[in-house]
């Protein structure tokens, strides 16, 4: 550590390669007077006369910076009461030279033309609206001085696009409803300008900002003369109904299993700006059909997979509710996917079944969310907010016993909160805030005793940047607060995330007695952002009685980390490259016994060259690993080092056919693992309107110590490892049809496998021991015996069987598909006509070449989900979307 340190500090002193930053422009906008401009995407309104040009001396961010934007780009702004107007000269040379592609919304494909507008003129927010010269919208929210841009937020406005003789137009209409901004007589808003000439891979901006600049946002240029507007309050109320039908595989006998279902169902979505500064959000018995499938996933670990939001509601202005405990997890205090969660509790249906009678069971996949409201604010003090409240009703699993029905409930009625908060100070060099979390569960079932009845969590927040924003120092701390019957403490202690009862943790017991838990984490970072060199040294703890799982995200506690990243960056042309990147890193981890964990070192390099294909390559090495989960409650083990590396080639992504190649191979000291991993993506656009993608991936492992089980030999734990032989292979097919900028089909499809097969037995003796060959015995082939599944283990041989464990060897295969076609016949409301489709069988793993030895078989009939659903209402000129007419497909 000590030398990366060291060569931080002997950069610290390089300058800035790219120049500085433009002196501050400004434009002067004008309030429009008489009709306003038709938005045709033709510029012959009168109303366009009433201000000059600005622009035409836009400069490079990408690849050249600094230089003359090799095409100019000039643009007018205007605005009245309810509007801002905005119009975009994009020259070109050559405009039957220009790319003209369509995407999705957010897609954003060819050529395209962005503003950014800080219109609460605060130096960290924006609104960003993109046109890409087909009409396709893009736009997003902009916060954290330009770290985080939600591509989910989807306001109202209107846009229309030509090509003429001296390149392409965009013509804008941006309600202000859509803006926040302070209620004064006269205002300022920063704004930015970016252009895409897509042709020449080249990005220019009107104020020019460096590439390696500490930001962006505080960095924008000004818009003036903007008087005697008033905040608009917004009102969008969009009513959905959604018509369903499935099918699937009829069982025999089972009531619940016919075949076939249907149902209709309403709920409501609502957008209300209660004043200029503050916006509630509503969502009312949502449904989320239109929403793509998680990807299939097998998990051989002790831990919880963590799976990306999906869902609209919970999407939109996520970023205001973020609290991550680190930055190299998912931990995260506030877990949006936890509210309508699978239902946690089961049904064990030989509880009141009679002897000789099956049992039926029908439970819903996931919780109902009866509602939903999410309230976001900002002041002009620099004050932010948001506060997220939701109620999850009580599942109730219907078992049916010979006709005979009862009801058990599996899934308590929840309330979910979670609130959030920022406070810019000096000028947005710092910025301190706050997060709290809180679970209330309604437990009358005993038999769910073991879930917590009450969860807090909480946590602060600080950045502080100085010399222009170039270096910063962050701290956080958090806390949580559990409480439950003895049953669920006692659970919490036992459970994947700390395992209390290991026999070799030295500082905490589990205690049956306990009724609730508290824990602590945070972490400290002191860092550069700006220049060629950037780097950051931090630690981190989290405490082995944290839990946040209630309403958020957490993996595994009991750890401490330390790091250090330093990264150099060389953003301009030079050689053959367009950009460079380069960065090492440091870390290592502890337990809160001290005891050292694992030590890593990395290096990784990305490079672009000149004609835009690219390539990237990283190299691991650990020196050894502990883990005190993998036995599951046992004793800690200790792994031998092992080395990781991966490369990634991929070609200019401006032609119609494209693609990405991403190998990754692992070796463990004393062959302990071994591991290869192969992905390639291949994309293909046939026309500007239609884009192809296809990606298969396998992966093929061997792991000499896999967990298989934890087995009793008369009274004592046998931990018994396995050398496995596993084989994971996905194909993700995609395609995009754009008839219209707003009417699309779409379609994802995913076949996946795993096998695993199991041999070379043994049994764990001194997991810790500093010799590989120590830490287990073998299980002898004579002492082993197969029957009907079972292995039955006669550890002296003597002829009695000592213990017991199950065959772990796992073959699984699983097709998964989305089709939706969504067409927004007027802004902000849309038509969605989905069938989902789901379907089991077998993976094999036959041997031999790892790019021919696995193929699937679906045998099992498809679950199929087809539903056609309507959502929105029109829209009125003032902003407010009102309910005229509605039906539904």
């Amino acid at each position: 550590m000590k030398y990366i340190l060291l060569l931080c500090l002997g950069f610290c002193l390089l300058g800035n390669a790219y120049g500085q930053t433009d002196t501050l422009k400004s434009y002067t906008t004008a309030r429009l007077v008489g009709e306003a401009p038709q938005i045709d995407g033709v510029l012959n309104d009168a109303a366009w006369d009433q201000v000059p040009w600005g622009g035409g001396d836009f400069r490079q961010n990408s690849p050249d910076a600094g230089a003359p934007a090799t095409v100019q780009t000039k643009f007018k702004i205007l605005y009245d009461a309810k509007n801002l107007y905005i119009a975009f000269k994009n020259l070109d040379p050559d405009p039957s030279k220009i790319v003209s592609r369509m995407s999705r919304r957010d897609g954003f494909e060819g050529d395209w033309v962005e503003i950014n507008i800080d219109s609460y003129y605060d130096k960290r927010t924006a609104f960003s609206f993109t046109s890409s010269v087909s009409g396709v919208k893009g736009d997003e929210y902009v916060s954290n001085n330009g770290d985080n841009w939600d591509a989910s937020w989807d306001p109202i406005w209107y846009l229309k696009t030509s090509i003429d003789e001296e390149g392409w137009i965009a013509e804008m209409r941006i309600p202000l409803s859509q803006l926040r901004f302070t209620d004064k007589e006269e205002l300022t808003w920063g704004f930015q300008i970016t252009r895409r000439f897509f042709r020449n891979g080249e990005r220019s901006n009107w104020q020019y900002i460096p590439p390696n600049s500490p930001g962006w946002v505080h960095l924008f240029g000004e818009l003036k003369g903007i008087k005697g507007i008033r905040p608009q309050k917004q009102l969008e109320i969009q009513p959905y109904v959604v018509a369903k039908t499935e099918t699937f595989e009829e069982e025999e006998g089972n009531p619940f299993a016919t075949g076939k279902s249907s149902n209709a169902e309403f709920g409501l979505d609502a957008k209300i700006g209660l004043t200029s500064d503050v916006t509630l959000d509503l969502t009312v018995n949502p449904d989320f059909g239109q929403v793509e499938a998680d990807p299939s996933q097998v998990n051989l670990t002790a831990f919880e997979l963590f799976f990306r939001e999906q869902r609209p509601f919970f999407i939109e202005g996520n970023n205001t509710l973020n609290f991550p405990v680190n930055d190299f997890s998912s931990n995260n205090l506030f877990y949006s996917r936890r509210i309508g969660r699978q239902p946690q509790g089961w049904v064990n249906t030989d509880e009141q079944g009679d002897d000789g009678v099956n049992e039926y069971v029908k439970a819903n996949r996931f919780s109902t969310i009866l509602g939903a409201a999410k309230l976001t604010g900002k002041n002009k003090k620099g004050f932010s907010w948001g506060i997220l409240e939701s109620v999850t009703a009580e599942e109730k699993a219907v078992i049916d016993s010979a006709g005979v029905r009862r009801k058990q409930t599996v899934e308590p009625m929840t309330n979910y909160f979670s609130a959030r908060a920022q406070q810019d100070i000096n000028k947005g060099n710092t910025l301190v805030g706050g997060m709290f979390t809180a679970t209330n569960r309604k437990i009358d079932d005993p038999r769910l005793n073991w879930l917590h009845e009450d969860a807090y969590s909480g946590g602060v927040d600080m950045t502080h940047n100085w010399k222009d924003r170039t270096y910063y120092v962050s701290a956080k701390a958090l806390m949580s607060h559990v409480k439950g019957s003895t049953n669920s403490i006692t659970n919490t202690q036992q459970s994947s995330e700390r395992y209390f009862q290991r026999p070799d943790n030295l500082h905490s017991d589990v205690d049956p007695t306990r009724r609730s838990l508290t824990g602590t984490g945070g972490n400290v970072i002191v860092g550069k952002r700006s220049g060629n060199l950037v780097f950051d040294v931090g630690y981190n703890w989290l405490s082995p009685q944290l839990e946040l799982n209630d309403i958020g995200f957490l993996s595994q506690t009991d750890q401490m980390r330390q790091w250090a990243w330093v990264g150099y960056r060389i953003l301009k042309p030079a050689g053959i490259f367009r950009a460079q990147r380069y960065n090492i890193n440091q870390s290592q981890n502890w337990d809160f016994d001290f005891k050292n964990t694992s030590r890593s070192y990395n290096f990784n390099g990305h490079v672009e060259f000149k004609n835009l294909w690219a390539f990237s390559t990283g190299l691991s090495y650990e020196t050894h690993f502990v883990s005190n989960a993998d036995l599951r409650g046992g004793p800690a083990i200790r792994y031998p080092g092992n080395t990781y590396y991966w490369f990634w080639f991929g070609s200019d992504q401006r032609k119609k056919l494209s693609f990405q190649l991403n190998p990754e191979w692992q070796f463990g000291n004393e062959g302990w693992v071994t591991g290869r991993y192969l992905e390639i993506n291949f994309n293909y656009m046939p026309t500007n309107a239609l884009r192809l993608s296809i990606a298969p991936s396998i992966y093929e492992a061997k792991n000499q110590v896999q967990y298989v089980s934890t087995s009793d030999a008369n009274g004592e734990a046998r931990y018994v490892l396995g050398e496995i032989d596993q084989a994971t292979a996905r194909v993700s097919f995609r395609f995009t049809y754009m008839i219209t900028p707003n009417l699309s089909i779409q379609y994802w499809g995913q076949p996946f496998g795993a096998s695993g097969k199991y041999s070379n037995f043994k049994q764990t003796t001194d997991p810790n021991a500093e010799e590989y060959q120590q830490r287990f015995n073998y299980i002898p082939a004579n002492g082993l015996t197969l029957t009907d599944g079972l292995y039955e283990v006669d550890e002296n041989t003597d002829g009695n069987v000592d213990y017991t464990f199950w065959q772990p060897d796992f073959n699984f295969g699983q097709f998964r598909s989305n089709m939706v076609i969504r067409w927004e016949y007027i802004p902000g409301s849309t038509l969605f006509l989905v069938w989902t489709q789901e379907k089991n069988g077998q993976f094999y793993d036959d041997g031999g070449p790892l790019l021919s030895q696995s193929n699937f078989n679906f045998g099992q009939k498809p679950y199929n989900v087809f539903s056609p659903q309507g959502e929105g209402c029109p829209r009125n000129e003032d902003g407010v979307r009102v309910v005229t007419e509605f039906f539904d497909m």
